[in-house]
């Protein structure tokens, strides 16, 4: 027998290794006790038994997004694999690389409704960017190379590999990583040179320009973050970003506009509405961020950058197009640029800048803090980004009003240390991603900002956590409420709270101290900056339950189907004078 030839698991963990994977988050079962029984026979794999399939998938999520790596998850079949598919639609709204292997019923059963057997490829193929049926233990190593290959190349996402019990005990030939491409899969990497030619006129003509970042930047790479900071430095002009590309240029810099959509920053949605050259690189026009796209940025030329030619004209019809990975496409920018030395029109950039000065003005996220009233949870995250300032740090969100909150008070100058669920909203994604992020950075401080409703849904891997000696900290901003359901039913459904109301839940603190965490609680606004510091200097994992206002509301706000100069402030808020264009709701 030929020295190459291995078992199915075997095949697995030496394709893993080969694929200099780290970690895996997974959950054994009946079909899979083959590949775990190989699993126990090696030291060089981390494997982390979570509380619940879906929690390994965003824990996964969360190791991949701050790594930049290929994250990976492992499920037994049937109700393992469909526990999955959360988190892979998730990572597929997001273009989060990972490879998820689940196990399947031995081929000769599949079909006959067997115990524990599910239509894994069926369900998962829409959930996926690419899914795969092993039916041969020789085709096993080839086709996790070719996952691992398709879920970081081009627009990343999750590839799934399901292995029937049969395959993964019966025995084949292993092969290596090197040169295995799938042939139908080839991502164009480089635009045309004429069209970014055309894209640097374009921009140079600009009289009020806005460069517009998403997601694909930091999937590109640092490098990436690094030239459209780069860029922007060179032009002199605004700069805005989408939640999933905050840190992509430093949101503490006075280029940087704040954030687009409907909760974004007055000076970013109004700079969006008003520009006439919008410069969009990696975002895909998301519609959160256009509101109603009939009245998007209605004067602008646009041009878009992406990656995934499906991303094109899907959301809004762009003037010029261009299919590219962002790090290829902004050094080519760059250097054409410089070649070029375009003139630009330096006193309409200065009129510019002050328009957009002037709505920077309004102050859109000021508040303030009464010490005596109930803690603003704008008061909170204000109060955490500034003690994690200096620090090296990470921060994961699950979903709603604490989400929002968090991206318009936390700073990210750097990439990759913001990690939260864009597209597909998952509410439980915060506790599992920040375990994973916190494996693949044991000496970083990483926060999970979350509130009571999104914690409840994997709050079991809160106990992952504390077995594996994880110093995640948790931040729970308590408000007894759903907000944004109960913020929307007060906006937009005669203030009807229907079925949205939390104060019957458990004593949150006891159930972190049972989970193994360290329980903390702060109930009053002088307590509050004391607080977050003991948090983050006591060691292991820590849990803070923050008693915050129950009414307070997320602002700025974009109502459903309204346009960017449509923009709802605070009720405190004062407007500087605006012209008809830009008359905004008060």
């Amino acid at each position: 027998m030929s020295s190459n030839r291995y078992t199915g698991g075997e095949i697995i963990l030496k394709a893993l290794a080969d694929q200099d994977v780290e970690v895996v988050f997974g959950y054994p079962g009946g079909v899979t006790l083959p590949l775990y029984n190989d699993i126990y026979k090696q030291n060089s794999l981390r494997h982390v038994l979570v509380g619940h399939e879906q929690g390994g998938v965003h824990a996964a999520e969360g190791y991949a997004r701050s790594t930049g790596k290929t994250g990976v998850a492992m499920a037994t079949s049937g109700p393992g694999a469909t526990n999955t598919v959360t988190g892979l639609v998730d990572a597929l709204m997001d273009s989060i690389p990972l490879v998820c292997i689940t196990g399947q019923v031995t081929s000769a059963l599949i079909g006959n409704d067997a115990f524990q057997e599910a239509d894994t490829t069926g369900i998962t193929r829409p959930a996926t960017k690419h899914n795969y049926l092993v039916k041969s233990t020789e085709d096993l190593a080839r086709i996790i190379h070719e996952a691992f290959y398709i879920a970081a190349n081009g627009r990343p996402g999750p590839v799934l590999i399901d292995v029937p019990k049969d395959i993964i005990m019966g025995m084949g030939e292993y092969v290596g990583p090197e040169g295995i491409e799938p042939r139908n899969y080839k991502p164009q990497i480089n635009g045309d040179r004429e069209a970014i030619e055309e894209a640097v006129d374009m921009l140079a003509s600009a009289e009020k320009p806005i460069i517009y970042a998403g997601g694909g930047v930091i999937n590109s790479g640092p490098e990436a973050s690094q030239l459209l900071q780069k860029l922007v430095k060179m032009t002199g002009f605004p700069c805005t970003t989408t939640l999933m590309a905050l840190g992509a240029y430093p949101t503490t810099d006075k280029q940087f506009v704040g954030m687009p959509g409907m909760h974004g920053t007055y000076e970013a949605n109004l700079a969006m509405y008003g520009c006439d050259v919008m410069f969009n690189v990696g975002a895909r026009f998301d519609d959160r961020v256009t509101g109603n796209t009939a009245l998007f940025s209605p004067g602008s030329q646009k041009i878009h950058v992406d990656i995934d030619p499906s991303s094109i004209n899907k959301n809004i019809a762009v003037d010029l197009a261009i299919i590219a990975d962002a790090t290829s496409f902004l050094t080519d920018f760059i250097t054409i640029w410089n070649e070029k030395q375009p003139k630009l029109n330096h006193k309409a950039h200065e009129e510019w800048w002050k328009e957009i000065e002037s709505w920077r003005s309004v102050d859109c996220l000021g508040f303030e803090q009464d010490s005596k009233a109930d803690i603003r949870p704008q008061y909170a995250l204000t109060q955490l980004s500034e003690a994690l300032n200096g620090s090296d740090y990470y921060v994961t969100t699950d979903v709603g009003q604490h989400q929002m909150w968090s991206a318009q008070y936390i700073q990210f100058d750097e990439p990759n240390r913001w990690m939260t669920s864009g597209g597909l909203g998952t509410m439980g994604y915060g506790i599992p991603a920040a375990m994973g992020v916190q494996l693949a950075h044991p000496e970083s401080s990483v926060v999970c900002v979350t509130s009571e409703g999104s914690m409840m849904m994997n709050v079991q891997e809160m106990a992952t956590i504390a077995k594996e000696g994880l110093p995640v900290k948790i931040l729970c901003l308590h408000n007894k409420v759903l907000g944004m359901i109960r913020q929307w039913q007060e906006l937009f459904h005669e203030n009807n709270e229907s079925e949205c109301d939390l104060s019957q839940g458990p004593d949150f603190p006891k159930l972190a101290e049972a989970m193994g965490f360290s329980a903390m609680v702060c109930e009053k606004a002088d307590d509050v900056e004391g607080s977050i510091k003991e948090m983050l200097a006591t060691d292991g994992p820590v849990f803070l339950l923050m008693h915050t206002d129950r009414m307070e509301n997320v602002f700025p706000m974009i109502p459903a189907g309204a346009a960017h100069n449509e923009i709802v402030l605070g009720p405190n808020q004062k407007l500087v004078p605006a012209d008809d264009k830009d008359n905004v709701m008060a």
